[in-house]
């Protein structure tokens, strides 16, 4: 039987999107493996109502050393990487990649090989306000991968972020907002892309390839067969 290295993931930021990490991760395990095979995972879920107050308030160090510790508790508990499910939060992903002596598997990079291996040259990008208005996504994706990335406009972001937060955060999916999630993409298709990231994890609660007029990649998808190919990879 397979050796197994184990996954810690830093969930919470929302719950929801943490769900479809496990659930995503132990289907490619069962596929990979086969029989009863699931996924050896180790979970620290924070209260996201903390997280939230503190990305609104622009306390992102005090956030990040949260994390930082909630990793730490990962690593001592036997991990042997870490995976943070949720984009957002990636603005904070040095502080706790050096908090730790295992590996950190950041979201950008499963996402920017996939583009670069279908071709991609430039993605449009969507996800919460923080993501959209910060660069730490689109700076990766162009200096380690070499991909150009598209925004939204300006009032598009804010309708994507009010949906993220308002809705999708809560297990709320609907036909009105799927809507008007359709009409920003095809705004990004139009202005040149090739494809677009889903760059938040709860973004594919509501959309399908089939809202879009070119290809979606979704970071959720990605970044847990990333953690899979690391845990089932031999050392």
């Amino acid at each position: 039987m397979n050796k197994m290295r184990t996954i810690g993931m830093i969930g919470g930021m929302s719950w929801e999107s943490t769900a479809e990490y496990y659930r995503l991760i132990n289907q490619d395990v069962r596929q990979r493996l086969g029989g009863l095979s699931s996924a050896q995972v180790l979970l620290h879920s924070v209260n996201f109502a903390g997280i939230e107050r503190l990305q609104r308030n622009g306390q992102w160090n005090i956030a990040g050393i949260r994390l930082a510790e909630a990793a730490r508790n990962l690593e001592a508990g036997g991990a042997h990487c870490i995976v943070l499910c949720t984009n957002t939060m990636h603005l904070v992903a040095p502080q706790i990649a050096e908090a730790v002596s295992v590996p950190f598997l950041h979201i950008v990079d499963p996402t920017g090989i996939e583009a670069h291996a279908r071709g991609f040259r430039t993605l449009g990008f969507i996800g919460t306000a923080f993501s959209m208005r910060e660069s730490f996504f689109r700076d990766r994706l162009q200096e380690r991968h070499g991909i150009a990335t598209i925004l939204p406009e300006p009032a598009e972001q804010a309708v994507v972020h009010d949906i993220i937060y308002r809705e999708l955060c809560m297990g709320i999916v609907t036909e009105e907002s799927r809507t008007l999630y359709r009409s920003v993409l095809q705004g990004l298709a139009a202005r040149g892309a090739d494809a677009i990231v889903l760059g938040c994890t709860e973004i594919m609660l509501l959309v399908r390839d089939s809202d879009s007029p070119v290809p979606l990649l979704d970071t959720t998808m990605l970044h847990a067969r990333a953690a899979v190919d690391f845990s089932l990879a031999q050392s």
